[in-house]
């Protein structure tokens, strides 16, 4: 049977297989694993991590485990999450520009920051920024007809058009003025200070390494610009008695529904930084590789421009509706999840999957591995949104991690999901993509799974 016959899809459709870097050799040595490490992580696994359940290993003088089975992944991020704090290397690489923020907070500060967060991110707060992002989308769409028939950087296009969603769902203000600077803050951080060095991998959380000067330095630069941003936002005031109207409004009034306690300014200039960037890069990413899959498979790219026209035929863009838009969301982020690798080190002793776990051992679990694993999907590697549309049933909530899973799962999944799938499908519904570059598209770990370069496309207005 073929792929498109086993997905129920037209037989004229041969779904598409994206390409992807080639898989480590399993004779990589130690150093070379190390050295490729810092260029793409994607590209130090081989073919074992793909087909077997979980791996043991040892890296830089520590037992190492991959874990890609569904219950040894509950029992670290559910069962037993407490005992599994993030890497000195990971605190290293985030810190600098989310301090000490919801994404890598701890114990009862995390606690803290969770509870006090949450009425924020509800679907009924989300509905409320709704507006925000379908008018920005529209922006972006208008400025996109006028250089109609021209190449354009989309991935640059969707970068502009999530900043300026979350600047005004943060701020209600537009980031006309703020937004060359803050794009330059990520790609100088990207670029520069976001990949770990040997020393990072092996130093002690307490000894600085030398990255981690400049990325004090960085730090510093980082927080007054926040705070230059909070202070704006407060100086445009609110109105007494109305409803919030940005999530800015929303986390400055909130208190910990069990101590009554609210966020500092410090605290809440933490919490800013971490939802402008995740917020905005994150699904930035996302957009760019769904764009350039249905730029890959014009077939499906066709299928979601019907869905869209005619949801709008309706009167109104209902993210509910365009249930096909969220399929190609949801098997982008399999192919090319935004977070590719969730690294743990053990606090105490424990056993995984019957494997004894000591103190200060790490704990690998990788979308990108698990999201193309051979035991646990049919046509891994293929792009199929079908896969995520009934009849076929909804994968295992520990084989798909686009957004983590258990107490620490991602607290802005819904407002990412909801944003990517609404101006999904406008853009989708007002042109039809093609690519100019014809050079493939390699996605490189670095934080998140970004492009190794950003291709042009050409736009015809449907």
């Amino acid at each position: 049977m073929s792929i498109a016959e086993s997905w129920n899809i037209p037989p004229t459709h041969q779904p598409l297989v994206p390409p992807s870097p080639p898989r480590a050799p399993e004779s990589m040595t130690a150093l070379g694993r190390l050295a490729a490490l810092r260029d793409n992580a994607i590209a130090t696994w081989g073919q074992r991590a793909y087909e077997e359940d979980n791996i043991q290993g040892r890296f830089l003088l520590r037992s190492s485990f991959i874990l890609n089975t569904p219950d040894a992944i509950r029992h670290v991020l559910v069962d037993n999450y407490e005992n599994y704090t993030r890497t000195a290397a990971g605190i290293r690489v985030l810190r600098p520009v989310v301090g000490e923020g919801l994404l890598i907070a701890e114990g009862r500060a995390w606690k803290h920051q969770r509870r006090t967060l949450s009425p924020a991110f509800t679907p009924r707060a989300v509905s409320l920024l709704v507006p925000h992002m379908v008018a920005v989308t529209d922006e972006t769409i208008a400025k996109l007809q006028a250089a109609a028939g021209a190449p354009v950087d989309l991935r640059e296009t969707m970068q502009r058009m999530t900043l300026e969603i979350a600047g005004r769902t943060m701020f209600s203000f537009g980031m006309e003025r703020h937004g060359a600077t803050l794009r330059n803050f990520v790609m100088e951080y990207g670029d520069r200070l976001a990949r770990p060095h040997f020393l990072d991998l092996i130093l002690p959380l307490g000894w600085p390494s030398p990255q981690d000067f400049s990325r004090a330095r960085f730090r510093k630069r980082w927080t007054q610009f926040v705070r230059l941003l909070m202070a704006e936002r407060r100086a445009a005031g609110k109105n007494e008695g109305a409803p919030a109207r940005d999530l800015f409004d929303l986390m400055d009034a909130a208190h910990d529904p069990e101590t009554g306690r609210a966020f500092s300014d410090e605290q809440l200039g933490d919490q800013v930084a971490t939802m402008i960037l995740a917020g905005h890069e994150t699904t930035a990413t996302a957009l760019f590789w769904s764009l350039y899959l249905l730029a890959l498979d014009p077939s499906t790219q066709e299928k979601l421009a019907a869905e869209a026209r005619r949801v709008a035929a309706n009167g109104s863009l209902d993210v509910e509706q365009l249930k096909f838009a969220r399929a190609v969301v949801d098997e982008t982020m399999r192919l090319y999840p935004p977070v590719f690798l969730i690294a743990r080190a053990a606090l105490a002793g424990d056993t995984i999957a019957g494997m004894p776990i000591r103190k200060n051992d790490v704990i690998l679990i990788a979308p990108w591995l698990l999201h193309r694993h051979e035991k646990l999907w049919r046509d891994p590697n293929a792009f199929i949104p079908e896969r995520f549309m009934p009849p076929a049933p909804p994968p295992d909530r520990f084989t798909y991690l686009p957004f983590g899973v258990g107490a620490r799962i991602c607290i802005g999944a819904h407002f990412a999901l909801v944003e990517a799938t609404l101006a999904l499908a406008r853009v989708i519904g007002a042109f039809r993509v093609t690519l100019v570059d014809k050079e493939p598209v390699m996605p490189v770990g670095v934080v998140t799974t970004q492009p190794d370069h950003s291709p042009m496309f050409r736009i015809a207005a449907r």
